[in-house]
């Protein structure tokens, strides 16, 4: 049976006129009066029948009356659960993948917001290796938040931050005496934080445009271990300003010419309208508004 069918019967067991359900349903009197032509055909019963100025339900319509009011509820809120879901009745398990770089710099923030609305959800950051891959296609990741370069053509994304990257010393550093030159820099020793082990980056290429060249004394696999090991070292970072904070470190403007860093959140089109999910991807982006 026609689901509109249900909802103008639900209307006129309701009103006991047409016109008023024809109002309700945002129809003509005429159009209802068809409509309930063909609930009596295809119940073999009147439904309302005239009584003076006024209809009244038959016996067999006062039987369907509540039975059809609560399958119209029922049909209703299956097709409107698009709206606002309630945080704190949220128990719900999210995937997140995004590098240590910006777990450093978010993570906290981004929990405490979590915690203090929705304690039912609970957050689990999916490891780097997962960047790259199907994950977001095949529902084993719900957002990617990170430098989007790599997604399929038809993911959703939204960029929450542009920023630039900065160098990182303990606060004691020689480097902080002076103005930090493209020399100065150069002359440092270096850390370099990449999963795949690589000690050269757009960083080396700018150097190299101006005939300098840095040294990467140690490479990690981890962007907390190499701030952790600026602070305690002479060594110096490449991160960015909200990361450095977090591990008390002093920061400089690189003395190059480098592309702003762009972040982006990333969700796959399943997920699009679904009201815990877009609760999610509103807590990241006001995540990254404070935060950066």
């Amino acid at each position: 049976m026609d689901l509109n069918l249900l909802a103008a019967l639900d209307a006129l067991l309701s009103e006991q006129s047409v016109t008023r359900a024809a109002e309700r349903m945002r129809t003509s009197p005429a159009a209802m009066s068809r409509t309930l032509s063909r609930i009596r055909r295809i119940l073999g019963d009147p439904v309302l029948v005239r009584a003076g100025q006024g209809m009244v339900p038959t016996p067999r319509a006062l039987e369907l009356r509540d039975e059809v009011r609560a399958v119209v509820a029922a049909s209703t809120a299956l097709l409107t659960r698009g709206s606002p879901a309630d945080p704190a009745s949220l128990v719900r398990t999210f995937t997140v993948q995004t590098s240590d770089l910006l777990l450093v710099s978010t993570a906290a923030p981004l929990l405490e917001s979590l915690n203090s609305e929705a304690p039912g959800v609970t957050l689990r950051f999916a490891p780097e290796s997962t960047e790259g891959t199907n994950s977001l296609r095949d529902g084993l990741v719900d957002v990617e938040v990170g430098v989007l370069d790599h997604l399929d053509p038809e993911t959703r994304t939204a960029e929450l931050a542009s920023t630039e990257l900065v160098g990182a010393v303990r606060p004691a550093h020689p480097l902080t005496d002076a103005p930090v030159t493209p020399e100065r820099f150069a002359a440092a020793d270096h850390i370099s934080a990449s999963r795949r082990g690589r000690s050269w980056g757009p960083v080396d290429d700018a150097l190299a445009e101006i005939g300098l060249r840095r040294r990467v004394s140690v490479v990690l696999p981890r962007h907390a271990s190499a701030l952790a090991l600026a602070r305690d070292s002479d060594l110096v970072c490449l991160t960015t300003e909200a990361a450095a904070r977090g591990f008390g470190l002093r920061t400089f403007p690189v003395p190059l010419r480098l592309p702003p860093i762009t972040i982006g959140m990333a969700w796959h089109p399943r997920n699009e309208a679904d009201p815990a999910h877009r609760w999610l991807r509103d807590r990241i982006r006001e995540t990254f508004l404070r935060a950066w």
